[in-house]
Formats: structure tokens, C-alpha cells, sequence
């Protein structure tokens, strides 16, 4: 039986925030068990806004090590920079050149990021058509993706149907995987937003390298409601189920089951925040080590860019070849 790939990619700049790790970080480690799991750290993505040279490289280290540290093991998947495997603007183009205007008018963060910028790149328009390359560069069966990025899978499933129909079988059509549970973990301050680094305020963020007590503090800061009873249900007590989504994702239980095991919203509080740590600080420790050795993290990113650019050639060579490019 053939082993089925998986593929996701991450933006390098800002740190990564707790709905990023259960949402997404989280489920890229456990389907590297069982998959050919291929993983980027989309710089290329990152440039659709302005953005420091210099910053830029740092942050891209940085978020090669902080996804070695939550558990990718680059012996046992293949993790890299999508600027240094070519295809990804090879194919890029391609895919631009097969999604329409209207479908990239469509894109809701298209429509937010452009909101909060002043300079709008027509990158920021048509990433979206380089975010399909990306998938479709490695035959990828599935997704592990946040609810947030549906529309943009939902894309890359029509641009690879129309190519394959206009120029022959070429593209693997990819399925998504969303968590049953963590898929949109809210602000704790605001619990009927997602938690987000472009928040107001940063009380309600919680942040993959954050100090412990911090973390510690803000759980028990966290907002509920007034009625003092435990149970799950997003609509009227947004708040307690945000803690209990968190709780459950984190030790893989029933958000339903575990609001049976409280009666106090402050127990709640402190166990969600105990369960936290819990996984945060191993990490933060790897991270700690991984960070002091710099030339060995850029090491593991070249080998895997190297794994990639062999399979991505395959792809945008049987694409260039099916679209009628000269070989």
C-alpha cells in the first residue's frame, strides 16, 4: 500500500500563539507518524507584505526551530523553505495562470490584510495561486489545515480539476484535514474572537514561547461568564468552552467529558493552565537548545529543501510538459 502524503505550510514571521501549535503545529507532528509528511515555512508568502531583510531570515530560522523543537523530526519528515526549492515559482505562475480573477477576489484575507496595509502588493492578491502550487507540487492527498484556510484548499482543489481537464491528468486533487477539535481557539479575553497576534490586546494571547508564569497568569485571568456552571457550549458561554476546547485538545479528551469534571470555573482555570505548560515547556526547552546551534538548524533546512526540490521537479516537470512548454 502506498504511503499517502501530506502537506502544510507555515508563514515564518511572528511567533507562533497557542491556536497556531493546537490548531495546526500539533497535527503536523502526529501525521508525520504513518505519512510522507512534507512541511514548509512559506517565506515566499511571507513578502506579499513589506518586510525586513534581516528580520525576515531571522524569523525564518526561528520558525525552523520552534517546529523541530514541538516535534517534526527532520529524519522523519521533509521540512524546508519554500524559497529555496524553485518549482514553488515555477509552478506558481502556472497556477496563476488557471484560477481567475473572480475566484481571487473572493478570498476573505485577501480582503483583510489589504485592510490593515497601506502598500498592497499584487502578490497579497494572487498568493493564493502560489499557496495551490505549494500543495500541488507534491501529489499531496491531504491538508492539515485551520478552519480559516478552507477557501483557500477549496481553491487549490478547483485550480488542480480544471488543469487536469484542460491538459490532461497532471495534478493529485488534495482533501483537507481540520482537527475535530482546537481547529479555532479564541482569544481568552475575547472569547468570540480567534486568538490572534494581530489581537488589541495581548492578554488574551497566549504565545508558544512565552515566560510560564505569564501563561500561568493569563489562564487565571481568563473570561467566562457569571452563571458558575461548567458545560460546553459555544454560543452562550463562548468563554468556558474556549477553555474546554483548549484543555481537550491538549490531553486529547471530550470537551463534553470534561466539562462534567468541574464545578468551578476557577479548577477549570488552573487545570487548563497546568495542561498547557505542561507541553509548552518541554518545547520551550528544545527550543532553547536549538536556538544556540544555528548552522546545525540551517543544516536540516538544506537537507530538507534538497528531499523537496526531488519531488517538485517530477511535478512541474509533468505540469510544464502537459501545459506545452518546451522541455
Amino acid at each position: 500500500m502506498t504511503t499517502q502524503r501530506v502537506f502544510s505550510g507555515i508563514q515564518p514571521t511572528g511567533e507562533p500563539h497557542l491556536g497556531n501549535f493546537l490548531g495546526a503545529i500539533k497535527n503536523y507532528v502526529r501525521m508525520q507518524d504513518g505519512h510522507d509528511a512534507v512541511y514548509c515555512i512559506v517565506d515566499m508568502h511571507a513578502i506579499t507584505v513589506p518586510q525586513d531583510p534581516a528580520d525576515l531570515r531571522a524569523s525564518t530560522l526561528r520558525m525552523g526551530q520552534l517546529l523541530m523543537a514541538s516535534g517534526l523530526d527532520p529524519q522523519q519528515c521533509t521540512l524546508f523553505v519554500q524559497s529555496q526549492v524553485p518549482q514553488h515559482a515555477q509552478l506558481g505562475w502556472l497556477m496563476e495562470t488557471t484560477v481567475s480573477f473572480g475566484e481571487l477576489s473572493r478570498m476573505t484575507q485577501f480582503k483583510d490584510k489589504s485592510d490593515r496595509s497601506e502598500f498592497i502588493s499584487s502578490a497579497l492578491f494572487t498568493y493564493p495561486a502560489l499557496q495551490a502550487a505549494d500543495i500541488l507540487l507534491y501529489d499531496t492527498n491531504f491538508v492539515p489545515v485551520g478552519d480559516d484556510q478552507r477557501q483557500h484548499l477549496e481553491l487549490a482543489r478547483d485550480a488542480a480539476q480544471r488543469f487536469n481537464s484542460r491538459f490532461g491528468e497532471t495534478f493529485v486533487v488534495p482533501e483537507h484535514v481540520i482537527p475535530p477539535v482546537a481547529a479555532r481557539i479564541m482569544d481568552l479575553q475575547r472569547p468570540n474572537d480567534k486568538m490572534s497576534k494581530s489581537a488589541e490586546a495581548e492578554n488574551g494571547l497566549i504565545m508558544m514561547l512565552e515566560p510560564l508564569k505569564s501563561i500561568e497568569k493569563k489562564f487565571k485571568r481568563a473570561v467566562t461568564d457569571s452563571d458558575d456552571e461548567v458545560r460546553f457550549d459555544r454560543d452562550n458561554k463562548p468563554g468556558v468552552s474556549n477553555l474546554l476546547e483548549i484543555l481537550s485538545a491538549v490531553t486529547d479528551t471530550d470537551p463534553e467529558t470534561l466539562a462534567t469534571q468541574y464545578t468551578q470555573y476557577g479548577r477549570l482555570k488552573v487545570d487548563t493552565a497546568e495542561a498547557v505548560i505542561s507541553v509548552l515547556q518541554p518545547i520551550q526547552e528544545r527550543y532553547a537548545e536549538l536556538a544556540a546551534d544555528p548552522a546545525e538548524t540551517q543544516r536540516l533546512l538544506r537537507i530538507g529543501a534538497e528531499k523537496a526540490r526531488e519531488i517538485a521537479e517530477v511535478v512541474y516537470e509533468r505540469a510544464r510538459d502537459n501545459i506545452g512548454f518546451l522541455a
